[in-house]
Order: C-alpha cells, then sequence, then structure tokens
C-alpha cells in the first residue's frame, strides 16, 4: 500500500514472462495489448482470467539495442472499424528502419496486414528509433527518434528526429506545413526532435503533448505544434556523454522552440498518459511518465501549458518502468523492464 497527498494506493504485479513490454493499448472488451519490444511478441492480457495470450502473424522485427515493437495502438473506433496500428523496426538492405502497419485482429490471429508508412533514410546501426502512435480526429501522429545521427533532426529531407503526421489511412494531409517546400518530406509535422518516447492528447486542451530523451541530461517535455522546430541539435538543457557541450552549449536560439518542462537529471522518460479516469479523483488532468534511468513512475501536474508539480512514484520498487496505460475502469497499468505488467488502483 502506498499513501500519497493525493491517493491511496496499491500495485499488484498481474503478469510475468516479458522481457520489456513497451506499448500497452486497451480492446474494447477491457483486454489489454502488449507489444513487447526486443522480441517483436504482441500478446492479449485478460483482466478477468489474468490470462496472457500470444497473438501470431507480427512480421519479424529488428530487436537489436532500442529497436524492435515499439508501441500498439487500438483506433478509438475499433468496435466500427477493427483496425489496430504497430510501429516497429525492419531490417532491409543498407541497415534498418521504422515502419507503421495497420491490421486487424481475428481470434488471437493478425490479418489483412497494410504497410502505411516506412521512415527515410535507411540507417545502419540500431539507436534510437522511437516510436510512438497517437490517433487523433482522424490523423496519425508518429515519433521518429534520430538514430543517433543528430544531424537528420534539423533535415526536413528525413524523417528522423521528427513527428510525422499522416491520415489514419498513411496518405499525407494536404494541410501539413512542408507538403510544398522543395526536398522536405510532406509527412513531417514538427522536425529538431532527439528521440520521442512518449506521445500523448491533453482532453483538457486537445494539444499534442510528446516527451523525448536528451543526451545527458535535457530529457524534454513539448507541446507539437504543427511545422515548430525543436531545436536539436542545436539547442539542448544537456550535455554530450562525457560532459563536453552539444554544439555550441546553448539552450536558446531564434525560431527554435523550449520545452514545456525539462529533467535534469534526466530520467529516460518512457511512455506516456494523461489521466482521465475517475477511480483517482486528484490525479484528474494529470501526466504519468515511466522513468528508466531514476527507475520510477513520474506524474506530473499541469496547468494550461505548464507543469507546476512533479512527484516520483514507486521509488523503492526499483522499477523501470517502460510503458504506462490507463485501464477501462480508472485503474493503471505499467510494463516494466524485466517482464512484469503490474496494476495501480485505489484504496478505499
Amino acid at each position: 500500500m502506498y499513501e500519497t497527498p493525493d491517493a491511496r494506493l496499491q500495485v499488484e504485479v498481474v503478469a510475468t514472462g516479458l522481457i520489456a513490454p513497451a506499448g500497452l493499448s486497451f480492446l474494447p472488451d477491457g483486454r489489454l495489448l502488449l507489444a513487447d519490444r526486443p522480441v517483436g511478441q504482441l500478446s492479449v492480457f485478460d483482466p478477468a482470467t489474468r490470462i496472457l495470450t500470444p497473438i501470431d502473424g507480427v512480421p519479424p522485427v529488428h530487436g537489436k539495442v532500442d529497436g524492435g515493437l515499439m508501441d500498439v495502438l487500438v483506433h478509438p473506433n475499433y468496435a466500427r472499424n477493427g483496425w489496430i496500428y504497430l510501429v516497429y523496426s525492419i531490417e532491409v538492405p543498407g541497415g534498418n528502419t521504422t515502419v507503421v502497419d495497420r491490421v486487424h485482429l481475428v481470434a488471437n490471429h493478425i490479418v489483412d496486414r497494410h504497410r502505411l508508412f516506412t521512415a527515410r533514410p535507411v540507417i545502419p546501426n540500431s539507436n534510437e528509433f522511437g516510436s510512438r502512435l497517437v490517433l487523433d480526429q482522424g490523423y496519425l501522429f508518429v515519433t521518429l527518434g534520430q538514430r543517433n545521427q543528430p544531424e537528420n533532426a534539423q533535415d526536413l529531407g528525413s524523417d528522423l528526429g521528427k513527428v510525422i503526421r499522416l491520415r489514419e489511412d498513411g496518405t499525407v494531409p494536404r494541410d501539413n506545413p512542408f507538403v510544398h517546400r522543395k526536398g522536405a518530406l510532406p509527412e513531417i509535422w514538427t522536425y529538431g526532435n532527439r528521440n520521442a518516447v512518449g506521445l500523448a492528447i491533453d482532453p483538457a486542451t486537445g494539444a499534442l503533448w510528446e516527451h523525448e530523451h536528451g543526451p545527458q541530461g535535457g530529457d524534454e517535455i513539448n507541446i507539437i505544434r504543427r511545422g515548430l522546430n525543436y531545436g536539436w541539435p542545436v539547442i539542448t538543457y544537456g550535455v554530450e556523454y562525457g560532459g563536453k557541450p552539444v554544439g555550441a552549449g546553448i539552450t536558446h536560439h531564434p525560431g527554435m522552440e523550449q520545452p514545456v518542462f525539462y529533467f535534469d537529471p534526466d530520467i529516460a522518460p518512457s511512455g506516456m498518459i494523461f489521466y482521465k479516469g475517475t477511480a483517482f479523483p486528484r490525479w484528474r488532468g494529470n501526466i504519468f511518465i515511466g522513468s528508466l534511468s531514476i527507475r520510477h513512475l513520474d506524474r506530473l501536474v499541469v496547468e494550461g501549458d505548464h507543469v507546476i508539480h512533479e512527484e516520483r512514484l514507486l521509488l523503492d520498487r526499483h522499477w523501470k518502468v517502460r510503458a504506462v496505460q490507463q485501464a477501462p475502469d480508472g485503474s493503471l497499468y505499467i510494463g516494466v523492464d524485466g517482464g512484469l505488467l503490474a496494476r495501480i488502483s485505489p484504496i478505499e
């Protein structure tokens, strides 16, 4: 049991046998889809029986270093269209890249798979793929890491170090900011993003929030807005691993956005939701983010476009929290490196 100024809660491990559950998304019937990143395994967890069942039909993934099956997203209108979205890394001639597929699920089998997007360019390393998915009002947002090549983030001819925006069928909207710019990829929505592994819609404002890993220090939280430049690698609140400045060592530059909030020292954030449930009334509207380095669940209180308070939960567990998701009943589920799925519920 835990008691905080805003909640009394209990934490229970409900499933084991995973490796690094990176993506969590609930089906309308209350079952939970899990993306186990390095092995590329998609599974479904039934909270009623606590049985974890593998799903067949996920294509082979490139699961080295930061690669694998990075996120799964159930379409908001799943009951009508049955679509599920997957983002994962694959091996191709010359290296590796990130792809997004749309699939149907029949029993415990993936069928009717359609490739919606393939990131450009292909990179020979296995670092910093991102990647998270959000569907909002018919648009699919995908985060793509810089792939350990900082110059990609400022290059509009590269998808890497970007947030991209597609229609939910994978086509490019005509009102994307760089559709008519020569040499720019039309799917780009924002650029200058280092390695974004958190993405969520604020239910109060409709704004799209993102978080990304900095280098050493300087993990950022940003509000993602059309066509803006978020500065990497020109500006950052972090330093190179080893302590040297990044570039000119500056934190501000004209035409580049400041983060809403940054962590220094870094927490290696992963996963991100806005809490909308009623199980924890005083948490409504708060952001929850996993931490891989400090090893906790981070709670951020938001007012408008500002983070006004931070609380670090479950520090005594020393869990590398990789994913967080709200269940239909308002409880929270977290995916933990080392193979755990845990549920956080209130104590009345």
